[in-house]
């Protein structure tokens, strides 16, 4: 990292992904494969930037008693205030190492809205420094966006596409990292009470493929803005 720094690279990502259920099909930790393969590409894209580890604790919903994902086996849930702590603990961090644009990007939709608070926070608090803390809501919104218009365009339905472990996700997950998919699993993944909000019978790797190029594309493009480049 001193090296790095001393070379020339400015910025670090800060990956969040969660641990949650995904149906019968998918691993635990979909979205903390996800966040680390894309950050890399994303990372690798701008030419001056690290990725920090991924934050594979979020908040997933209340405890006790038990909500969404929680009402399944395998989900961690943390409080936002943990959540918040932990990524504002960070950023001080890599600021202190000399990085001075630190991006927040997150695979999971219920914490969006924390990770700009906490970019919010910091740059109030470095008002008058030259580092920023950058919140790229572009990372996940084309996951729900351009990436469901592109399998909409291939003749998928809303029910197949989902909400969670559907087409969607299941194939984005496929071309990243398809040993986390139990393909055996895919039948019967669809019924009620399984943990899937969607059918990902028809999921494969090159609609996954549309999905992991937007997400990079749009990224890079946003953090180059961000960082006050010209497009």
């Amino acid at each position: 990292m001193r090296d790095a720094l001393k070379a020339g690279t400015t910025t670090i990502i800060i990956p969040a992904g969660g641990t949650e259920q995904s149906g019968p099909h998918m691993a635990l930790g979909k979205h903390n494969a996800r966040v680390k393969a894309l950050a890399g590409r994303i990372a690798a894209a701008l030419g001056d930037t690290l990725v920090a580890p991924v934050l594979a604790y979020v908040p997933e919903g209340s405890i006790s008693p038990p909500s969404g994902h929680m009402r399944f086996p395998g989900t961690i849930s943390i409080s936002d205030a943990a959540f918040k702590g932990t990524l504002e603990g960070a950023a001080r961090s890599f600021k202190r190492a000399g990085f001075t644009h630190i991006v927040l990007i997150g695979d999971h939709g219920d914490y969006q809205n924390l990770l700009k608070d906490v970019a919010n926070q910091m740059n109030r608090e470095w008002a008058t420094m030259p580092v920023r803390a950058h919140f790229i809501d572009d990372y996940y919104r084309v996951t729900q966006t351009a990436y469901v218009q592109a399998l909409r365009a291939k003749g998928l339905s809303d029910s197949q596409i989902g909400t969670h472990a559907g087409v969607a996700d299941t194939s984005l997950l496929l071309a990243i990292e398809p040993d986390l998919v139990r393909k055996d699993r895919l039948e019967g993944a669809e019924a009620a009470g399984s943990g899937s909000l969607g059918d990902p019978r028809a999921s494969q790797a090159a609609l996954g493929q549309l999905g992991v190029d937007m997400i990079v594309t749009k990224t890079v493009a946003a953090i180059r803005k961000a960082r006050g480049e010209k497009p």
